[in-house]
């Protein structure tokens, strides 16, 4: 999968500064599900171009503690490697988490400018209706283009595919773009690799400070990035109502230490619990009787929980 950010503010070379990775040089960074190079195919003085390609190892999401347990074939044959996800998402906050909190010692006076932007991923899957991109990104200030591209290019009677290349553009600020990037491309996708839990709020309320309460799809996109878990929706979405935009916005140096925890691999007995803990809530019990309950932790888990 690979994002690609370009600007024509000049000196276009002062994206490197932005983004604390110098123009000359190709870097690669390790990651827990696979590696990130970071590079520039374009540096004029009017145009600069920076790029994010990032190689999801397919063989570490099979073995590693994340992996699936349900389809087990699913494991083998899947698009995760490919398109932009949740993946994308936790490279952005990683390689590039000082631009994201709007921090550049260099050229501090850059950090609040907004400048010509323009991101490009390839590839989206938009997993909603005809014209979701532009519903999404239109409102917040960019100019929005999108290619679909075909299941098969062998074999056009197959259809469309629900995979795009997207581009926006716009003047913004580079922790604007990249995080609005980053609350957003696991909404398109409408999934995430690792499981959503009650800290998920704080980091959408966080990342969508002065923009998401006013977004015409704010509740499509809180939906969706708190993975449908109705619990979770209705308790983010009562504080978006209330959010006042300037008391939202965090400051860029408390938000780092969140990054570090974001993707904390979950044990399979993790995850069990919290799916047991999702349909019991779902279902309105008023009192569970858990047999052969071992040490006790999924009770102790419900005595927590009063709903």
């Amino acid at each position: 999968m690979l994002l690609r950010i370009t600007t024509t503010h000049q000196p276009a070379g002062d994206l490197g500064y932005l983004l604390h990775k110098h123009p000359d040089r190709c870097q690669s960074f390790d990651l827990a599900f696979g590696k990130t190079h970071v590079f520039y195919p374009e540096v004029a003085e009017h145009r600069a171009t920076a790029a994010l390609l990032l190689d999801v190892d397919p063989v570490a999401m099979v073995r590693g503690k994340n992996r699936d347990q349900g389809f087990l074939l699913g494991q083998y044959v899947n698009d995760r490697p490919y398109v932009a996800s949740s993946f994308l998402s936790v490279a952005i906050a990683e390689v590039f988490s000082s631009a994201m909190a709007g921090r550049c010692k260099d050229r501090p006076e850059l950090v609040a400018t907004p400048i010509p932007l323009c991101a490009r991923i390839d590839v989206l899957p938009v997993r909603a209706v005809e014209g979701f991109a532009q519903r999404v990104f239109e409102p917040l200030g960019y100019a929005v283009e999108t290619i679909r591209h075909p299941l098969d290019e062998k074999f056009a009677e197959w259809g469309e595919s629900p995979y795009y290349s997207v581009t926006i553009s716009g003047t913004k600020t580079l922790s604007e773009l990249l995080t609005q990037l980053y609350v957003l491309i696991p909404v398109f996708d409408n999934q995430k690799h690792y499981f959503i839990g009650q800290d998920e709020i704080e980091k959408l309320l966080a990342k969508g400070a002065g923009w998401l309460a006013s977004h015409p799809e704010k509740d499509f996109i809180t939906r969706r990035y708190l993975g449908h878990r109705t619990s979770l929706f209705r308790q983010a979405l009562s504080r978006l109502v209330e959010e006042e935009p300037d008391d939202a916005v965090e400051d860029g140096e408390t938000q780092a230490p969140v990054e570090e925890a974001l993707e904390i691999p979950l044990s399979l007995n993790q995850q069990r619990h919290g799916t047991v803990l999702a349909a019991l809530r779902a279902s309105g019990a008023k009192s569970v009787l858990d047999l052969g309950c071992g040490e006790g932790k999924l009770l102790r888990a419900l005595v927590a929980d009063r709903r």
